[in-house]
């Protein structure tokens, strides 16, 4: 059989007309010239070039030329390397070594690109694959040829001299380290012959990774063993912090020049240098963090976190370091202001402002802000403003009825999760304010825009307040204060301050009731507005009334009996009718407390008028009709029925009020104070009163004796108290059964987590709290324990647990709202405080219980009256 083929050589046709009569050995010949010439760079044709490939394609017709074309090749590419390396071994000098290695390699691995193209068909012969699916296949780099070439020179002549190229290589890097001058593309050329040389597919990275590589970190190890100890013990802590940066980032530049940068090489360098540069001597750099954020050295701050943030655990000791600081600091000042502080909420809230400013300008500059940082300094402040060695809150208790009582003891403090009195800071900041908001001379002095500013401020370090529930009832009482007297500097910041308060996280329904009290004001208004049209002139310009709701107002408090002047007398009966006429079925409640008025007190001296409570009032109108006796405190005890802690109060405040050099009232004998005050003590009115200014006596002026507005008595203060802890129960008794309804079944720790995620803008629940409140569920069945795990408590299904939520709702409406003692509905008082209750009645004739609002509701009337 003949088979023509027809080929092309210079352009001419061949025909190859039977595949037996050509063989390798008469091919070769024609080859090796054109091969060696490839091997040796010298310039081969075209025509030699097409030929070399007819001459391939050929062999392979041949049964065994694949493999002799394959040792034919591989004998002269050995030859060419052993010449080659006898060209590189002739160099001793170590760089004359490098050069000459460097440039054989270089155009040895150019040819492993070229030689193997023509051979291309030969892999797949050895392969055992047919031609036809060769020709399809696309070229791969990794070819017989190229592998053959690599190898070759791998096993010739670079494991013969890769160790001094190696050692070499690292000596010129350690020149660089010096600071001496060399060639760097020496180093270069080293590393691409390694990266280069490896012909396994699966791993090419190989020989680079096993030799040069471990040969480069461990040289970098070795160099910073020695230079590293030494520097610091020279330099110092400070120094040495400059030159382990500055060497971390030489080494980083360095290994991008010298190491395969598709590699892990540069992670694998940089964790060896920061273990010799960082590492092993953390615990020395640590060590001078406490000395450097006392001094407020920021920048060796900020260089020693970019150090210690390489390292694990680094960062931890400066975190605690930066919270110690920012405690011991921060109660030192505070202390070392504690004679003015504590005097002034202004003082104190200022200084508060100013460590929370310093600090956060601390972490800003040392630490850019670093959350990590930024959650430490939270931490610390957080126990600078809830500290109670400056402050302390003493909010004694006394045992009380409610759903559960068992954390409640007598006569103790309420107290944080440490069992240490709270904290008196929000009861200070509910006090600065009340200076913002109210007619104050700071208030006076400062323009809206500043007077916001400071009451974000104060809501700034509310955030830390951990018992923001005294924050509540205390802002509460001020503002109550400040809409009955008419003492707001603006209803809008009034305003805009209950909806900061909203947008902080305060609990929706104190913030709520804060805004029904702005309400009920308009509503008063537009209700004096009509009472001073139907009612007679001279009543409707002496008085004013407010009619207030006493679900969002402040709680009522215990009756306070007092005998008011005939004088007053006449007025209630007109206000309670005009009221009657309007709401019919409401009933009004009077308070002695609340109220106050204006009287004009005339001598020889001049003419004043001075704003009192009904009190001050009922006291002074005991020497209306006899201006010149003086009277025992029997006697004023008589005339007035006030209970004797009020009285005494009462008359402290007439006879030795701090802003009056001439007092109104005078004593004898001299009493300290008012305990000193006996039954025989005498009072009688100082007939030279008068307001003295700048030295001088005037003839006419006013003076406000109120102070602060009495909201409730020494005893219901106390109740007061109680009511805190028996809500804080109360609340956390909720929240469990709300917490339980919704996950049915929870663990210890995922209980007190979520309670306190729960209750935190109110206060922080302690862990006995907690634990005394679940142990009352349980007895009482409302939760119970996981059958298998003590630790695991199980909600309870049905109308028991329904029944608790809402006894436990109203509970907390009594403590916020609870209604006043049983007594006459009509009492001569000026001010009266309204409560809304939710109160139920049985109906003798029906089985079912039935459900009234019983809307008990307040006015406060201010008057005119002579005295004389």
């Amino acid at each position: 059989m003949t088979i023509q083929l027809r080929l092309y050589s210079d352009s001419h046709p061949c025909v190859i007309q039977d595949r037996t009569q050509f063989t390798f050995e008469d091919k070769w010949p024609y080859m090796r010239p054109i091969i060696l010439k490839l091997l040796k760079q010298e310039p081969v044709t075209q025509g030699e070039w097409q030929d070399l490939f007819y001459s391939v394609h050929v062999c392979l017709w041949d049964d065994k030329g694949p493999p002799k074309l394959r040792d034919a090749l591989q004998e002269d590419i050995m030859d060419f390397i052993k010449q080659a390396q006898l060209r590189v071994l002739a160099h001793q000098e170590e760089q004359a070594l490098l050069k000459a290695y460097i440039a054989e390699w270089r155009k040895f691995f150019t040819q492993c690109n070229y030689l193997p193209t023509p051979f291309r068909q030969l892999e797949t012969y050895l392969a055992g694959k047919t031609s036809s699916s060769s020709t399809q296949k696309k070229t791969q780099p990794d070819d017989i040829v190229r592998k053959l070439m690599l190898d070759s020179w791998n096993q010739s002549i670079f494991n013969e001299i890769k160790q001094k190229l190696q050692d070499a290589a690292m000596r010129l890097v350690r020149a660089e380290r010096n600071g001496e001058a060399f060639d760097s593309q020496l180093v270069i050329g080293v590393r691409e012959s390694y990266v280069n040389l490896c012909s396994n597919p699966t791993d090419k990275l190989q020989i680079y990774r096993e030799n040069f590589e471990a040969a480069y970190i461990q040289a970098t190890e070795a160099f910073y063993w020695i230079k590293a100890p030494e520097y610091l013990s020279m330099h110092g802590v400070e120094n040495y912090m400059r030159y382990a940066d500055l060497k971390l980032r030489e080494e980083e530049a360095r290994a991008q020049k010298y190491l395969e940068p598709n590699s892990a090489s540069m992670q694998r360098l940089t964790d060896c240098c920061v273990k010799v540069l960082v590492a092993t001597f953390k615990p020395a750099i640590l060590a001078e963090c406490p000395r450097m954020i006392q001094h407020n050295q920021t920048d060796k701050l900020r260089l020693m976190l970019k150090l210690m943030d390489r390292v694990p655990d680094g960062v931890n000791p400066m975190l605690r370091n930066l919270e110690e600081h920012i405690a011991s600091a921060g109660l030192a000042d505070m202390m070392a202001a504690v004679d003015v502080i504590t005097q002034d909420s202004e003082k104190y809230v200022e200084r508060l402002l100013d460590l929370f400013h310093r600090f956060s300008t601390l972490v800003k500059e040392a630490f850019d802000d670093d959350p990590r940082f930024l959650t430490a300094r939270d931490k610390a402040y957080k126990l600078v403003v809830n500290d109670a060695t400056v402050f302390k809150l003493d909010l004694s208790t006394r045992q009380g009825s409610g759903i559960c009582c068992a954390s409640i003891l007598n006569n103790r403090p309420i107290t944080n999760n440490n069992g240490l009195a709270e904290s008196k800071c929000p009861e200070l900041l509910a006090n600065f304010c009340d200076m913002l908001l109210r007619k104050t001379p700071l208030s006076k002095k400062l323009t809206t825009d500043e007077i916001e500013n400071k009451l974000k401020d104060v809501l700034l370090v509310l955030k830390y307040v951990q018992n923001k529930d005294v924050f509540m009832r205390y802002h509460k009482a001020h503002l109550t204060r400040r809409l009955i007297l008419d003492t707001t500097t603006d209803s809008e910041k009034e305003e805009n301050m209950v909806d900061m308060l909203r947008e902080v996280g305060m609990p929706a329904d104190f913030v709520n009731k804060l805004a029904r009290m702005f309400q009920d004001i308009k509503v008063s208004q537009d209700l004096n507005q009509q009472f001073k049209e139907q009612c007679r002139a001279a009543i409707a310009d002496s008085i004013n009334i407010k009619i207030l709701n006493a679900g969002a107002w402040a709680r009522g408090s215990e009756r306070v009996t007092v005998s008011l002047p005939l004088q007053l007398e006449d007025y209630i009966p007109e206000v309670e009718e005009f009221y009657k006429k309007k709401h019919s079925g409401r009933k009004l409640q009077w308070h002695h407390h609340m109220s106050n008025g204006t009287i004009t007190f005339a001598n020889k001296v001049g003419r004043f008028d001075i704003d009192v409570t009904t009190f001050q009032m009922a006291v002074l109108f005991a020497w209306n009709q006899r201006p010149n006796e003086k009277i025992s405190y029997e006697n004023l005890r008589l005339a007035t029925e006030l209970p004797d802690p009020e009285l005494r109060r009462t008359l402290w405040s007439l006879c030795a009020f701090p802003k009056l050099k001439r007092q109104l009232l005078l004593v004898e004998p001299h009493a300290a104070t008012p305990k000193d005050f006996a039954n025989d003590t005498r009072f009688w009115v100082n007939q030279e009163f008068a307001i003295v200014k700048n030295g001088k006596m005037q003839k006419r002026g006013k003076i406000n004796l109120i102070g602060r507005l009495q909201l409730s008595t020494e005893r219901s203060r106390e109740e007061d108290n109680h009511c805190i802890v028996q809500l804080r129960i109360l609340r956390v008794q909720e929240a469990i059964i709300t917490i339980l309804k919704m996950r049915k079944m929870i663990t210890n720790a995922q209980l007190q987590t979520q309670l306190v995620d729960i209750l935190k803008n109110m206060f922080l629940p302690s862990k006995k709290m907690i634990k005394e409140q679940i142990e009352w569920l349980i007895e009482q069945k409302y939760i119970k324990r996981h059958e298998d795990d003590i630790n695991t408590f199980v909600g309870k299904k049905g109308r028991y647990t329904i029944a608790l939520k809402l006894e436990i709702r109203n509970r907390q409406d009594e403590l916020q709202s609870p209604p006043p003692n049983n007594c006459r509905l009509i009492i001569r008082v000026n001010k009266v405080n309204c409560i809304e209750k939710l109160e139920k009645c049985r109906n003798n004739n029906k089985k079912d219980v039935q459900y009234r609002i019983m809307m008990k509701l307040a006015f406060i009337v201010y008057f005119g009256i002579d005295l004389y």
